[in-house]
């Protein structure tokens, strides 16, 4: 690739990130598909979400899928279930294939599905109550994308991802005059196109790598009366291994420090700040705290990596709703 199309393209992604950033000072708190704001998988959880820069193969689907150019393997697969708050069940499914070695880029695919539960519905009515019970609803949302990174040059790399998001509410009621339900001919649910973008850059000192990302970038999706944006959010990154200013090299060990800066359009910005010990590439160590969160703030966890086969588990309190606990199993060759 010559250097002035590479210019372009550097000058090209620097313009979506600052749009993307300024759409999202536009509607703070005015968004819906949260569940597209939730960590599904393990290591990422543990470390905070602080996941800009850090190695993350086919996961990277749900933090910057430019560093989906790190995979060392010819594909993986990697499953998820995240316990989430109130007894919501998050599980992601996700797979990266890094044909003829990288040459053409590399790929991947990845579904999300989230259960809500059942839930009791109910509806306002002008009767003493006030409200009116209705059928039990099961709602659930999913995300199903395909990813694509390549590295441009040896210090440069950008991928995107193209998903298609829904989510189902019920069946779409309203009240008669007699307090009666009558259930209409439409459903409350409602899905859109989006878009993830991510560059990393190694800056040729040391380990240390410089990225960002724009993630949930779509139109305006609307149910019957109100619309809303997606939870667009614009992430810059930074990371190293602290050993790397060790005078002695200690190859069987690392010690990767991230931090985040992220700016979304939900709600005010907040930094996420991480550590992970590796040990001879088997044993992992994490720990990952987050700013600015009403009922958040520190996460744990382990993992483990041998022959192809990895399980990761994160630990997350979370105030009031006490914890959150992910596990995610991977499999790679």
């Amino acid at each position: 690739m010559n250097h002035l199309r590479k210019y372009r393209i550097y000058l090209l992604l620097a313009g979506l990130l600052i749009f993307s950033q300024v759409q999202a000072e536009k509607k703070l708190a005015q968004t819906g598909f949260q569940f597209l704001s939730v960590i599904p998988d393990a290591r990422s959880a543990a470390l905070a979400g602080a996941m800009t820069t850090m190695p993350a193969y086919s996961s990277a689907l749900w933090s910057n899928p430019a560093t989906l150019t790190e995979l060392e393997v010819k594909a993986e697969i990697m499953f998820n279930q995240n316990k989430w708050i109130s007894d919501i069940d998050h599980y992601a499914l996700s797979a990266a294939f890094r044909p003829y070695n990288g040459r053409y880029g590399n790929f991947a695919v990845g579904f999300l599905f989230v259960d809500y539960g059942e839930i009791e519905g109910t509806i306002l009515a002008g009767n003493e109550q006030g409200y009116l019970e209705t059928e039990t609803i099961e709602p659930y949302a999913y995300s199903l994308g395909l990813g694509y990174a390549i590295q441009l040059s040896d210090k440069f790399s950008v991928g995107g991802q193209i998903k298609l998001v829904d989510q189902y509410l019920g069946p779409a009621l309203r009240t008669l005059d007699n307090y009666q339900v009558e259930q209409n001919v439409d459903i409350n649910e409602v899905s859109t196109i989006a878009f993830d973008l991510g560059t990393i850059y190694r800056a040729g000192f040391k380990s240390l790598v410089f990225g960002m990302s724009v993630r949930n970038f779509s139109p305006e999706v609307r149910y019957a009366k109100e619309g809303f944006q997606l939870p667009l959010t614009f992430n810059i990154g930074i990371s190293m291994d602290l050993l790397d200013f060790l005078p002695e090299k200690f190859p069987a060990h690392a010690l990767i420090f991230s931090v985040d800066a992220t700016h979304p359009r939900s709600y005010p910005e907040f930094a996420k700040m991480a550590i992970e010990y590796d040990f001879i590439k088997t044993f992992f160590l994490r720990l990952g705290y987050v700013s600015n969160r009403d009922e958040e703030n520190f996460s744990y966890g382990f993992g483990f990596k041998k022959f192809g086969l990895g399980l990761d588990y994160a630990y997350t309190p979370f105030g009031v709703f006490n914890n959150v606990q992910r596990f995610s199993i991977y499999f790679s060759f």
